[in-house]
């Protein structure tokens, strides 16, 4: 690594220096597309059993301050409300994802810039800043640590670099120079971490909707710390005991750097259609191909095969879950849901459904298989392909390879504001509200009017959607 010293200060000279004024049309369309579906996932998630749980430990732990806890419109200090809105935006499975770095940046990016910036009553350009270098910082560190080799040793990739794009994005809204930056990731690093034993216990799997609120809620504090002097190590990636040393396999930190004119990886986010893990996208896309669009009768149907890489199927073949997680992380389960009844059914993962036999029918009769092709253009790709065996001997072929939400085959912004509407329909939040003050973050002096926005009406009385 010591051919890399420096390179941690050089990404954290980078992120002081960028401006919003860098952003072209194409960066605030999708910057929109990428804070409304924010917004509706992080309401959707907060009036699930863990939003509220977070939400009530704000209340009784959290310390004073006037950061919003979103849902419920309460406030909290900065890195509390932290915690509570990034386990609520990672709460059902809707948020964001980079592929090329298999974790969730929207989540704790966001969370962790609106909480730094609310505190410092900060400006709409302000805010986009630091989210457009939160984004590059968290990808970036993932795609330099080696995603796929993070996640074999049991490390979740969301909570274990989240919490650098939360530093980044939290000491950008701070005014922290590069060098409080590269100190606040010292203090990071000693805060990383994120472990999948959840999902191999069924009722243990609540703690992963933290993965998001975990890492921000702690880059929001590494960066406080920071800026009031503490000092930390500036090799927190690169040094000997640094971050790609520690967590990385086979890492290599010259990832930390791109050419001048590169996209942002704001724009290699693929965005969730469907409310389950983002490996089975692309199988639910497979699924509706082979089934004409869902029109042939679940009972014509004898036998499925699932070839997939093997990170979709290492961790993911309960067939019995018996929490909301569990269910939305198990292969089999995912197919019987979607056949069921429909893709866009988010109720169908949750507690009711979880002995409907309507869908375990189907889940046991699904068989996967891994499959050598597919495997070797992960983490790029997280394709599927699928063979639906039906009565009277005749069979069914799909492959996936781009799913729908990819930045192969992007949401629109009408879609993500049709996905948005969906969402916060049932807890009546107004989604062209949330819209339009999305719309006018560019120009605004205070990013309260969003903030304000994201609330949901008689909250405590509003049943989970």
């Amino acid at each position: 690594m010591s051919d890399h010293a420096g390179i941690s200060l050089a990404l954290a000279e980078e992120v002081v220096g960028f401006g919003a004024d860098r952003l072209s049309s194409e960066d605030h369309e999708q910057l929109k597309r990428l804070l409304i579906d924010y917004a509706a996932v992080t309401l959707c998630g907060s009036v699930q059993p863990w939003g509220r749980t977070l939400t009530e430990w704000a209340g009784a732990h959290g310390a004073d301050g006037k950061v919003l806890l979103i849902g419920s419109g309460k406030r909290a200090g900065a890195n509390a409300a932290a915690m509570v809105n990034g386990t609520s935006a990672h709460g059902y499975e809707l948020d964001d994802t980079h592929d090329k770095s298999m974790s969730h940046p929207g989540a704790v990016v966001i969370t962790a810039a609106l909480a730094a910036g609310t505190e410092m009553g900060s400006s709409g350009k302000d805010l986009l800043s630091a989210i457009v270098m939160g984004y590059e910082v968290m990808t970036r560190v993932g795609m330099a640590a080696n995603s796929l080799g993070v996640i074999s040793r049991g490390f979740h990739p969301t909570a274990t670099f989240g919490v650098f794009g939360a530093a980044a994005a939290a000491g950008k809204m701070y005014g922290l120079d590069a060098s409080g930056i590269a100190q606040a990731w010292g203090i990071a690093l000693s805060m990383s971490s994120g472990a999948c034993q959840f999902a191999f216990e069924p009722k243990g799997t609540m703690v992963k909707r933290m993965h998001a609120g975990i890492p921000a809620h702690n880059g929001v504090i590494a960066a406080q710390l920071a800026r009031l002097g503490l000092a930390a190590p500036v090799q927190a990636l690169e040094g000997n005991y640094g971050f790609f040393k520690l967590f990385g396999v086979d890492a290599d930190p010259s990832l930390l750097t791109k050419a001048a004119d590169a996209p942002f990886e704001i724009h290699d986010i693929s965005m969730k259609p469907y409310s389950c893990c983002r490996k089975f996208h692309s199988l639910i896309d497979a699924l509706e191909q082979v089934t004409d669009g869902f029109s042939i009768p679940v009972e014509e149907i004898e036998g499925i095969t699932v070839r997939a890489p093997n990170t979709a199927i290492e961790s993911h073949m309960m067939r019995r879950p018996d929490s909301v997680m569990a269910a939305q992380y198990s292969m089999p389960y995912i197919v019987g849901a979607t056949l069921a009844y429909g893709p866009r059914r988010y109720d169908a993962y949750g507690s009711d459904h979880h002995e409907d036999q309507k869908i375990l029918s189907i889940v046991d009769q699904v068989q996967a298989q891994p499959d050598a092709e597919l495997n070797s253009l992960v983490p790029a790709k997280m394709a599927t392909s699928v063979e639906l065996n039906l009565r009277g001997g005749s069979s069914r072929q799909a492959k996936v390879l781009d799913s729908l939400g990819t930045p192969v085959r992007p949401m629109s912004t009408i879609e993500v504001e049709s996905k948005a509407q969906a969402l916060l329909a049932p807890i009546e939040v107004d989604a062209k509200g949330i819209s339009d003050a999305v719309e006018g973050l560019g120009k605004a002096n205070s990013i309260a009017e969003f903030a304000d926005a994201l609330v949901v009406p008689g909250y405590d009385r509003v049943q989970a959607a």
